[in-house]
């Protein structure tokens, strides 16, 4: 069985669809049913040599933009990109799990779709127009939407062109999100013989910006989406602004696809939501794998010891906990629920003459240079201190830079450090972080992993500590906990406390919902995130023998759900039926 990822992360693990990639790929049961994988995407950057042009080690074999080439390759790819004017690029690359310490091989196709030949790609248009219902007039502005739109003929036909034409073995394309669609739906327009389409849906992207945009967040929209299913109300019809994203039409659209992979429960809810069409289409919850490594009590210590060091060297203090949230630090994390919970435990903590720090690891400013870090820290004690403008505060860091500051004002037993940058070494992060820092450390030596979103179709790294110990403090509307559920089979995991902001505004009515206010979401929110604080205070590891019994629990949780596991029991089962 060849195996298509059509992804924007072909080349570089951006998100969360990079490392989706890397659990799957180095999965040993992957390995042995899977005889090919290729990744395809359009080519971001044409600028640079052909050297990095498929990561640091990967291999270019082909490329019409740096004269790489062979007689076999010339003509195989020339015929292509003469037909649709575009150039391609051909190649190896690794694709490794951190997590694992696997590595694994991948063949990467790319297209440069900055030219193309436009009268094809019209009549493609067309196509999709007629027997989809995919518009392009209306985005062909919007080059997000473009160049996946003009990376689908020549990618299709390169991918024939390198043999994944279904005749020897069959071929399953995965759309990754709407960037694949284009791809697919070109795929099932050909009728390619012995070629599966497949959505794999890592969320809803027309459901996205509605969860974030409404000062009501998740406490309106799955309140609302429930009582729509009822009522047989569409998306469309209760917010109508969502035909506006260029995303809509081709999430829309993956009902045409032979099937579909929802990495949640609430996933294949929204789907549902967005089109009454996908009921009757074939979704298979698809959960997403987590990182599963037994370590010792010793090693935990050693790690949390590092992390207790650097709080130190910060704020003046030993804590005696250490909170963490390391995620991309947007709207849909909730990170002022974060601040919700810590605000509660103040005053729990300090009636046990106990404290805390907390790290928030994320950037949307990019990663910063050691000698920027170097002179923030100098200058004003950054991470503690901050300003905006770049290097620092920038990117639409601004307002969490301000909510950190503001929170550190008004408590003392718990304190705040947003740490807005890539990386957890002293390179990274400035010299008062030891030399012996790494990245695992924030991993393995936090106490309480907080991850409250209000939009988290699944949520891999809100489990990522889970195997070492820590209580995961997960919103009811991640994924991952749907995930948890399934496997539990009885009660739940003493490391996983479960956030519902959900649930105490099910019976307002629908109006009521729609017009929920920010002041109404502070109501319901204070009260979970005290209900919360108070169970984490219970459940802080006081003693050797709590603090072994949440290791030995966690990483018998993560092992439940290792990519192992999910690619045994979800992928490889799904992908069968698939081609079947």
């Amino acid at each position: 069985m060849i195996v298509v990822h059509v992804t924007h992360e072909a080349v570089e693990k951006i998100g969360g669809i990079g490392a989706v990639i890397a659990g799957l790929m180095n999965s040993q049961a992957y390995q042995k049913q899977v005889s090919r994988t290729i990744l395809l995407g359009p080519l971001f950057e044409t600028g640079h040599s052909a050297g990095p042009r498929l990561g640091a080690q990967g291999t270019v074999l082909y490329s019409s933009i740096d004269g790489v080439s062979s007689d076999s390759y010339e003509k195989i790819f020339r015929p292509v990109e003469r037909s649709f004017d575009v150039r391609i690029v051909y190649g190896r690359r690794p694709v490794d799990d951190p997590c694992t310490g696997r590595v694994t091989e991948a063949e990467v196709l790319l297209v440069d779709v900055f030219h193309c030949n436009r009268d094809r790609l019209n009549v493609f248009k067309g196509q999709l127009s007629q027997k989809f219902g995919v518009h392009s007039e209306k985005f062909e502005g919007h080059w997000e939407y473009e160049q996946y739109v003009r990376l689908a003929e020549p990618g299709f036909e390169a991918l024939r062109a390198i043999g994944c034409d279904g005749a020897a073995d069959p071929v399953v394309l995965l759309a990754h999100e709407y960037m694949g669609m284009p791809t697919a739906l070109k795929a099932i327009a050909a009728d390619a013989p012995n070629t599966r389409t497949v959505f794999y849906a890592h969320e809803v992207a027309s459901v996205r910006p509605v969860v974030e945009d409404h000062p009501g967040h998740d406490t309106m929209f799955y309140n609302v989406m429930q009582q729509a299913a009822q009522r047989g109300q569409s998306l469309e019809e209760l917010f109508g602004d969502v035909q506006k994203n260029y995303n809509h039409p081709l999430v829309k659209a993956a009902r045409h696809c032979d099937h579909v992979f929802a990495v949640g429960d609430y996933v294949e809810a929204e789907l549902q939501f967005v089109d009454s069409h996908f009921k009757h289409v074939k979704i298979d919850r698809m959960y997403n794998g987590i990182p599963s490594e037994r370590i010792g009590a010793a090693a935990k210590q050693a790690s949390r010891r590092r992390m207790v060091d650097y709080a130190e060297r910060l704020l003046g203090y030993r804590p005696t906990w250490v909170f963490t949230h390391v995620c991309r630090p947007v709207r849909s994390k909730g990170l002022w629920r974060d601040l919700g919970v810590l605000h509660a435990l103040e005053p729990l903590l300090a009636a046990r003459k106990e404290t805390a720090a907390y790290f928030l690891l994320g950037t949307l400013g990019g990663l910063r240079r050691s000698r920027d870090i170097a002179q923030m820290e100098r200058v004003y004690g950054w991470p503690v201190g901050h300003e905006e403008g770049y290097p620092d505060l920038s990117g639409g860091e601004e307002q969490l830079g301000g909510m950190v500051d503001h929170f550190n004002r008004d408590h003392e037993a718990v304190r705040a450090v947003f740490v807005n940058q890539w990386g957890w070494n002293r390179a990274a992060c400035g010299r008062r972080m030891s030399e012996e820092m790494t990245f695992a450390d924030i991993r393995r030596g936090t106490d309480v992993e907080l991850g409250l979103s209000i939009y988290e179709p699944f949520g891999i790294s809100q489990f990522e500590p889970l195997s070492f110990g820590t209580l995961c403090v997960v919103s009811n509307v991640c994924g991952c906990m749907g995930f948890a559920r399934s496997v539990a089979g009885g009660p739940m995991a003493a490391n996983i406390i479960e956030g519902d902001f959900v649930t105490p505004a099910a019976g307002m009515s629908m109006p009521a919902l729609m017009a929920l206010s920010v002041g109404d979401r502070d109501r319901i929110e204070t009260v979970e995130t005290k209900r919360l604080a108070e169970i984490i205070c219970q459940r802080l590891p006081r003693t050797d023998q709590q603090r072994d019994e949440l290791i030995a629990s966690g990483a018998q949780w993560a092992q439940r759900m290792s990519w192992d596991r999910v690619v045994q029991e979800y992928f490889l089962p799904s992908l069968s039926r698939t081609v079947e």
